[in-house]
C-alpha cells in the first residue's frame, strides 16, 4: 500500500524501514534465510547496507545475555553443592544430573518440533536447579545410612533407594506436573510459556531416571575408589562439564596433609622461624668465641726532621701493647659460657615449641572426637524429631514435645557447626607451629590417653628455663672475673731506630756518621692502673648482676615448683575421672541409650524420660571427652615443666 512520504534518519545516516511479522517460524531461521538471499541477490550501491532490528536484534542481545548466565548458574550450582556436602566427590556426583537432564530437555523440543528460543533457554537453567535436588536427596541419605553403621556400600545403595524412591519421584512428579499447563496453553503468552515448561518436563524426565539407576552405580563406583581419586572417573566427570559450559575457574585448591605427633614434632622443630632465629644467635655466639684473643693493632710511627743538627734525620719506631694473659684466658671462658647460655635459649624455645605442638595435636584429636559424638547424637536425635513429629499428627503428644525435640535437634546441629568452626581454627594453628602452607591434619583421631609417671620436685631442674638461668650466675661470674683481670697491669713493647748525620764524637774522635749508619732500641714497659676507682666500680657492678641472676634463678625455681605441685593435682583429678568413666560410666551411658530407645519404642517409658535418659548418656560421653583432653594437657603441661620433649 502507498503510504506518507517520510524520510527517517538514524546515527545521521537515512534509513528505509521494511517490516514484517513472522508466524509458524522461529525469526533467526528467517533472519538467516534472509541474508542469504541478500547476499546473492541483492547488489546494494556503496555506502548502502543492511542491518536486522526487532524481535532479531532482541534475541542477539539475549543470547550473549544467557550465554553468561548459563555458565554462572551452572557455577553456583556446584558451589552451593560443595558447601552441602563439603565434597568435591558428593558435589559432581549430583552435578551429573545436569547433562542428562539437558539431554531430555533437548530431546522434549525436538520431540514438540519447538526452535531454541530465549524462554527455552531460562526452562534450562530452571531445569538444572531442579534437577539437583533429587541428587541431593539420595546422596545425603546414603550419608546417614553411613553415619548409622551400615558400611556394606550395596546393601546402603538399596536401603538408601529404596526409602527415598517415592521423595524423589515426588519432586519429579510436582515440578512435571505444575508446568503441564504451560505446556499445553495456547493462550495469549503461551509461544513463551510452551518451550519453558517443555524444557523443565522433558529434563525432570531423563534426570529422575539418572537419580534413580546411574547415580547409585556412580556412587558405588566412587565408594570403591576408597576415596582416590581415580583418572578414569575424573575425565569423564570433567568432559560432561565441558559439554554443558560448566567450566568453573576455581583457584587451586590446598594441598592436605596427615601428619602423625611425631612428624608434626620434628617438622615444627625444622620449620619453626624461631628456632631457626635461636640457632643463628648459637651460630653467632660461637663466631664471636673466636674474638675473645683479640690482640691491639700495632702503632708503627715515621719522624723525618732535624733531630741532631741541622742535617735532616729520620726515626721510626713500632710499638705493641698486650693485656694480661689472664684477660684473654678469662674472655675465652666468658665467651665459651655465652655459647652455651645460648644453647640453653635455643632449648627452652624447643621445649615451648613442642609442648605448644603437642597440645594443639591432642586439641585436634579431642574436637575429631567431639565430631563423632555429635555425629552420633544427631542420628539419635533425629530419630527423636521424627517420632515426636509422627506421634504429634497422630494426636499421641502435644506440640511441646514436638517443639522440644526440634529445638533440641537445632540445638545440636549449632554445636556442631562451633565445633567444625574450631576444627578449622586448630587446624590453622598447627599449621602455624609447623610452618607450612599445606592443610594439615592429624593421623592419631581416636581417644588416646596420655600418662605419665608423677616426678618429684627435683625434676624441676631439668627444665631448659632453669638451666638457662643457671647459665646466666656463670656468664655474670665470668664478667666479675674479666672485670678484675682488667685491674691487672698490661704489657707493651716497641723497637725505633734513628740515624744522626753528621760530626759525632766518639771516645774523644770526630766521626762523620751518614744517613746509611742507624742506631736502634728496644722499649719494654707495664701499664698500671694508678687510679683505680672506675675498674673498682665495674667488679662491683659485674657482682651486683650476679646476685640479680641468683635471685632470678631462685624465684623461678620456687614459681616452677608451685606450678609443677598444681599440675601434679589436677593430673592426678583428672586421671581420676578417666578411670571413673572407662571403668564404669561409658558402659553404663551406653546400656542407658540402649535400653531407653527400646523403652521409648516399646511405649514403656514417656518422651521426657527418654529425652531425659538421652541426655545423661550423652552427658556422660561429653564428660568423658573432657577429661580425656584435660588430662592430655595436664600430661604434657607436666613434660614442659620436666623438660621431656
Amino acid at each position: 500500500k502507498n503510504g506518507p512520504n517520510q524520510i527517517q534518519r538514524d546515527d545521521a545516516k537515512r534509513r528505509i524501514t521494511v517490516g514484517f511479522n513472522v508466524r509458524s517460524r522461529d525469526v533467526q531461521t528467517i533472519v538467516k534465510e534472509i541474508q542469504a538471499t541478500i547476499d546473492t541477490k541483492l547488489k546494494l550501491p556503496v555506502g548502502y547496507y543492511v542491518t536486522y532490528g526487532g524481535q532479531f536484534e532482541h534475541l542477539v542481545a539475549a543470547n550473549k545475555r544467557l550465554s553468561i548466565a548459563v555458565p554462572v548458574a551452572l557455577l553456583l550450582i556446584f558451589l552451593l553443592l560443595y558447601f552441602t556436602f563439603s565434597s568435591i566427590k558428593e558435589s559432581l556426583l549430583i552435578f551429573t544430573a545436569i547433562p542428562l537432564s539437558a539431554i531430555g530437555g533437548v530431546f522434549a523440543l525436538w520431540f514438540r518440533d519447538m526452535p531454541f528460543s530465549i524462554s527455552a533457554g531460562v526452562g534450562f537453567i530452571a531445569l538444572f536447579g531442579v534437577a539437583v535436588l533429587n541428587g541431593i536427596v539420595l546422596i545425603a541419605e546414603f550419608n546417614r545410612l553411613e553415619k548409622e553403621g551400615v558400611t556394606d556400600i550395596y546393601e546402603r545403595v538399596l536401603l538408601g533407594t529404596s526409602i527415598r524412591l517415592r521423595p524423589v519421584l515426588m519432586t519429579a512428579a510436582v515440578a512435571s506436573l505444575g508446568f503441564l499447563p504451560m505446556a499445553l496453553s495456547g493462550s495469549s503468552g503461551a509461544e513463551v510459556q510452551r518451550p519453558l515448561a517443555t524444557v523443565v518436563i522433558g529434563g525432570l524426565l531423563t534426570a529422575t531416571f539418572l537419580t534413580l539407576v546411574v547415580l547409585p552405580v556412580l556412587y558405588i563406583l566412587f565408594e570403591k575408589k576408597n576415596k582416590t581419586k581415580s583418572l578414569k572417573t575424573v575425565i569423564p566427570v570433567i568432559l560432561l562439564l565441558i559439554m554443558t559450559g560448566g567450566l568453573l575457574n576455581g583457584a587451586a585448591a590446598q594441598t592436605v596433609r596427615t601428619v602423625t605427633l611425631s612428624q608434626a614434632i620434628d617438622e615444627a622443630l625444622k620449620n619453626n622461624t624461631g628456632i631457626k632465629t635461636a640457632n643463628y644467635q648459637v651460630d653467632l655466639q660461637r663466631a664471636l668465641k673466636k674474638t675473645s684473643v683479640t690482640i691491639e693493632k700495632a702503632n708503627i710511627s715515621v719522624t723525618e726532621g732535624h733531630i741532631n743538627s741541622i742535617k735532616a734525620d729520620n726515626n721510626f719506631s713500632i710499638m705493641q701493647r698486650f693485656d694480661n694473659p689472664k684477660v684473654y684466658r678469662t674472655q675465652s671462658q666468658l665467651a665459651d659460657e655465652k655459647v652455651r647460655g645460648s644453647e640453653f635459649e635455643l632449648g627452652i624455645l624447643q621445649l615451648d615449641l613442642v609442648g605448644n605442638v603437642k597440645s594443639t595435636y591432642y586439641q585436634l584429636a579431642y574436637l575429631f572426637n567431639k565430631r563423632k559424638l555429635f555425629e552420633m547424637q544427631d542420628t539419635l536425635y533425629n530419630n527423636l524429631f521424627k517420632a515426636s513429629t509422627a506421634r504429634y499428627q497422630t494426636g499421641e503428644s502435644t506440640l511441646l514435645e514436638k517443639t522440644t525435640a526440634e529445638t533440641q535437634l537445632m540445638e545440636l546441629k549449632n554445636r556442631m557447626q562451633q565445633n567444625e568452626i574450631d576444627i578449622g581454627i586448630t587446624q590453622q594453628q598447627l599449621q602455624v607451629w609447623l610452618n607450612i602452607n599445606d592443610v594439615v591434619t592429624i593421623a592419631d583421631t581416636a581417644v588416646v590417653v596420655r600418662t605419665i609417671v608423677l616426678p618429684d620436685s627435683n625434676a624441676i631442674a631439668q627444665h631448659p628455663l632453669l638451666q638457662y638461668l643457671q647459665q646466666q650466675i656463670a656468664i655474670n661470674k665470668k664478667e666479675t672475673e674479666l672485670q678484675q683481670a682488667k685491674m691487672l697491669p698490661d704489657f707493651f713493647a716497641g723497637y725505633f731506630n734513628q740515624s744522626f748525620r753528621g760530626n759525632q764524637n766518639v771516645n774523644g774522635y770526630d766521626q762523620k756518621f751518614t744517613g746509611l749508619d742507624r742506631f736502634h732500641a728496644v722499649q719494654v714497659g707495664i701499664a698500671v692502673p694508678i687510679f683505680p676507682g672506675g675498674y673498682k666500680a665495674k667488679v662491683n657492678a659485674a657482682k651486683i648482676n650476679e646476685q640479680v641472676a641468683t635471685s632470678k634463678l631462685e624465684g623461678e625455681q620456687k614459681t616452677l615448683i608451685g606450678e609443677l605441685n598444681k599440675l601434679i593435682q589436677q593430673y592426678r583429678k583428672h586421671k581420676t575421672a578417666v578411670s571413673y568413666y572407662e571403668n564404669t560410666a561409658l558402659a553404663q551411658a551406653d546400656l542407658i541409650i540402649k535400653n531407653a530407645a527400646v523403652g521409648f519404642k516399646n511405649g514403656e517409658i514417656s518422651f521426657i524420660q527418654y529425652q531425659q535418659s538421652l541426655t545423661t548418656a550423652l552427658s556422660i560421653k561429653t564428660n568423658y571427652l573432657d577429661a580425656v583432653y584435660q588430662l592430655n594437657q595436664s600430661t604434657i603441661a607436666i613434660e614442659n615443666l620436666t623438660g621431656i620433649k
